[in-house]
C-alpha cells in the first residue's frame, strides 16, 4: 500500500497530496471505486451533491475497513441551495446521504455571481465549521476576486480551491495568488480530461524519459507544483497506477516543456458558468 503525503491546510487540518474524483460515476460504482481505493491507499475523496453518488461513496468508506479519522471526504453545495438557511439544509441532506457523522472538506461548487449569494452560503459553511459537522470549509472554481470578498466581508479565507487545472490550463496567477493567501490548489480534471493531452509529445516524451506513463507524468507535474490532483478512476488498476507518483521527480525543464502551450480552458469560465 502507497504511502501518500499530506500538505497542512490554514485552519490547521491536513489534505493527502492526491485524492479520487467519482464524477460521473453512479451510486454503484462509486461505491465499487471508493472500497477498492481505500484499500490502495487513497485517502482522499472527492464528491458533491450534483454527482448524485453521495450515497455510493458513503458505502464505500463504511465498506473500505479503513478508520474514518483516517479519510478526508469532501462534497460540495450546488448552486440551487446558495443562500444561508439553504447552505444548512444541502449540508445536512448531503451528510444523510453519505452516512457520516461529519464532513471533513465541504466546498461550494461554483460562485454563481449572477445569483449573488456565495457570501451567504459562505457563512453557513463557517456556522458548520465551528459546530463541528465540517472540519474544513473550501470553495471550487472561485477566481481570486471572489476569494477576497470572502475575506473581505467574513474575515475567513478558504482551506481550498478547487478550480480546473492541468498542463493546458496551468493557471499561474491564480495558483500565485492562493499560494499568497495560504489557499490550498486542488485540481479538477487534472488529466485534461476529453482533450489529447496524454498523446502530447512533449508528455509522452517525458514519460518515455522517466519510464512512467503520460498520465504519471502528469500528475507528478501537478505535485510538483503543490497542487492537489484528483483523477477519477473506477478501474483498480489506474487507480494504483494514478497512486505511483511520488517514487520520481520531474526536473525543471520537463517541468517547463509539459506546460509550454497556449492556456486552454476545457470547462466552464466561473465569471459566467452556472451550475444549479
Amino acid at each position: 500500500m502507497i504511502n501518500i503525503p499530506e500538505h497542512p491546510l490554514n485552519d490547521g487540518t491536513r489534505l493527502p497530496a492526491l485524492g479520487l474524483g467519482t464524477w460521473p460515476m453512479d451510486d454503484a460504482q462509486a461505491e465499487e471505486a471508493v472500497a477498492g481505493a481505500l484499500g490502495l491507499g487513497y485517502r482522499l475523496l472527492d464528491t458533491a451533491t450534483n454527482y448524485r453518488n453521495e450515497s455510493g461513496v458513503g458505502r464505500g468508506v463504511a465498506r473500505s475497513g479503513v478508520a474514518r479519522e483516517e479519510i478526508v471526504v469532501t462534497t460540495k453545495l450546488p448552486g440551487r441551495h446558495h443562500g444561508y438557511a439553504e447552505t444548512l439544509a444541502s449540508f445536512e441532506e448531503s451528510r444523510q446521504r453519505l452516512g457520516l457523522a461529519y464532513v471533513d472538506l465541504y466546498l461550494i461548487h461554483w460562485p454563481l455571481p449572477r445569483v449573488d449569494k456565495f457570501v451567504d452560503s459562505w457563512r453557513a459553511m463557517i456556522k458548520l465549521r465551528e459546530d463541528g459537522l465540517v472540519r474544513s470549509i473550501g470553495v471550487s472554481n472561485f477566481t481570486a476576486e471572489h476569494i477576497e470578498r470572502l475575506e473581505k466581508e467574513t474575515g475567513v479565507l478558504p482551506s481550498v480551491n478547487q478550480i480546473e487545472l492541468h498542463p493546458l490550463f496551468p493557471q499561474d496567477a491564480l495558483r500565485a495568488f492562493h499560494e499568497a493567501k495560504g489557499v490550498r490548489t486542488e485540481s479538477w480534471s487534472p488529466l485534461g480530461r476529453g482533450s489529447a493531452l496524454l498523446d502530447d509529445p512533449a508528455v509522452v516524451s517525458v514519460a518515455e524519459a522517466m519510464g512512467v506513463t503520460p498520465g504519471q507524468v502528469v500528475l507528478r507535474w501537478h505535485l510538483q507544483l503543490g497542487a492537489v490532483p484528483i483523477p477519477k478512476s473506477s478501474s483498480p488498476e489506474r487507480q494504483r497506477v494514478n497512486l505511483d507518483v511520488f517514487g520520481f521527480e520531474l526536473g525543471p525543464a520537463q517541468m517547463a516543456a509539459i506546460a509550454d502551450r497556449v492556456p486552454e480552458r476545457l470547462g466552464g469560465d466561473p465569471e459566467v458558468h452556472e451550475e444549479f
